[in-house]
């Protein structure tokens, strides 16, 4: 059975708090949805303002194949300025609540039938397809909501709709609610909240008890806590029920439309967000990237493809092995085993003090990692500083010179300099060999971030660039200016 899909990102997403959309950034919106599928689009509510209607206007005039909708209040201005805009239909939202009859437009019962009923005759001798959604729906009594519904119907209403205004509904109510209104003779719908996360499952229960239409935005935005999410619900569909429920939007344009709508709208997703999250399909256990990469069933319910996403191996203290050596292999670094182990170390401990690595913090650790596993004449053992307001920088390294250790200590202006003067009261017999440049980056933002020291020596006509890459800026200069030193003499 195929389900029909309105988005209403274009109005109700755009009542998300400080969201507001110039027309070329609506009229792309409502491109992209058209492309990847969605019947219905509610490219905004005419009533709001001369620019939306102007962007409304810019969609309509697109030539889509999806119905073109706007929102309308029963009322006669609201419908005149929706056939100024050349819509094809209006989402005509019929407040039927108690709470909303009484407190907010301070009328009856009887009142709001009939200015439901001349609203929807009206947008029918004006040639308008008519969807009447019934705005907090879930407070409102059965049968005078099924009355409002009946009347519609018999007046001209092409569709009804559901509304959960204020997203109160629980699945089993839901799925009884849709069960038993699914038998007036008028396609369902269902457009639900999402303030206490249900959205997307309250959505399904209302299919599984009848709805033949669903409203969603994408990423969920929306007032509030937001609407049921178009990615959510569209893989769910297509994946959870296969042919029992399925919709006419491509779902591998899911994460396109995703990053689009994030883009244009300033609000971002969290990295967590199901589908279209940053890590939805990214992992870091060591016990999970095994699997994964064994077989990616093991742990991924969907292909990363279906959605337009990409798996990643997440680099941080929980990493494996094997999951490290793939993350490698996918930035063009291959390792032998010692390579791996060293790399492997250097991860754990960066880890251990609550760092994730980035793809370029791996690199800069790979190729450090694999400069020092060359066979160079001088090694680094270990280095220390000592310094503080009143003490001068003071600092020993330990060497592998050749085979043999030497340990020596200088002093400096700064504990960098102390470091540098200790390494070449090591190397006397370099002496000749100047320090030229000193170039210090910070690779990636924050406080944690790996510090990535280039160092440019010289020795008689012969200049080189060597790089450190460590946690702490001591160690990535003496790497740097060793691994220097032996390029130096090497050639």
């Amino acid at each position: 059975m195929e389900i029909k899909v309105l988005d209403t990102t274009l109005r109700d997403g755009e009542q998300t708090p400080a969201v507001s959309l110039m027309k070329n950034d609506k009229l792309r919106i409502a491109s992209k949805l058209d492309e990847i599928g969605v019947n219905y689009i509610e490219a905004g509510s005419a009533i709001t303002s001369e620019g939306e209607r102007d962007s409304i206007k810019a969609i309509t005039s697109e030539g889509l194949n999806a119905e073109i909708l706007s929102f309308s209040r029963p009322i006669q201005k609201d419908i005149d300025y929706c056939i100024e805009c050349d819509v094809d239909a209006v989402n005509l939202v019929v407040s039927t609540s108690d709470l909303h009859i009484k407190d907010k437009l301070k009328t009856t019962h009887e009142k709001l039938l009939e200015m439901s009923n001349n609203a929807i005759e009206y947008c029918k001798d004006h040639g308008l397809i008519v969807e009447l959604s019934a705005e907090d729906a879930s407070r409102t009594g059965l049968d005078f909501l099924e009355d409002v519904f009946s009347q519609g119907i018999q007046t001209g209403a092409d569709r009804i709709c559901f509304c959960d205004t204020v997203g109160v509904l629980t699945p089993s109510k839901s799925y009884k609610i849709f069960s038993r209104l699914s038998k007036l003779d008028a396609p369902l719908s269902v457009h639900c909240h999402n303030d206490f996360g249900l959205a997307v499952s309250n959505t399904i229960a209302a299919i599984e008890g009848g709805a033949q239409e669903l409203h969603a935005t994408v990423n969920g935005i929306g007032e509030r806590a937001g609407n049921t999410s178009l990615e959510e619900i569209v893989t769910s569909l297509y994946v959870l029920f296969g042919d029992e429920f399925q919709t006419s939007v491509k779902t591998q344009e899911l994460n396109s439309i995703s990053k689009l709508v994030s883009r244009l709208t300033g609000v971002y997703l969290s990295p967590n967000k199901a589908i279209v999250g940053e890590n939805a399909f990214a992992h870091e256990s060591g016990i999970h990237s095994d699997g994964v990469i064994k077989n990616a069933k093991t742990y991924e319910p969907i292909t990363p493809e279906l959605v337009g996403h990409k798996r990643k191996f997440i680099v941080g203290k929980h990493v494996g092995n094997k999951g490290l050596n793939t993350k490698l292999l996918d930035l063009g670094i291959t390792v032998n085993e010692e390579q791996l182990k060293c790399i492997f170390d250097e991860v754990k401990v960066l880890g251990d003090r609550g760092k994730t690595i980035s793809d370029v913090d791996l690199q800069a650790i790979a190729y450090n990692v694999l400069d020092i596993h060359k066979e160079d004449k001088i090694k680094l053992v270990d280095v220390n500083v000592v310094s503080g307001n009143k003490i001068m920088p003071t600092a020993s390294v330990k060497l592998n010179i050749a085979g043999e250790e030497k340990l020596e200590a200088s002093v400096g202006i700064g504990p960098v300099d102390a470091a540098i003067n200790a390494v070449n009261k090591a190397l006397t017999e370099f002496s000749d060999i100047e320090l030229v440049e000193y170039h210090v980056d910070a690779i990636t933002g924050g406080t944690d971030a790996l510090i990535d020291v280039i160092v440019k020596l010289k020795r008689g006509d012969k200049i080189i660039s060597a790089r450190g890459t460590r946690p702490d800026i001591i160690n990535a200069s003496v790497e740097s200016y060793i691994s220097g030193i032996n390029r130096l003499i090497g050639e």
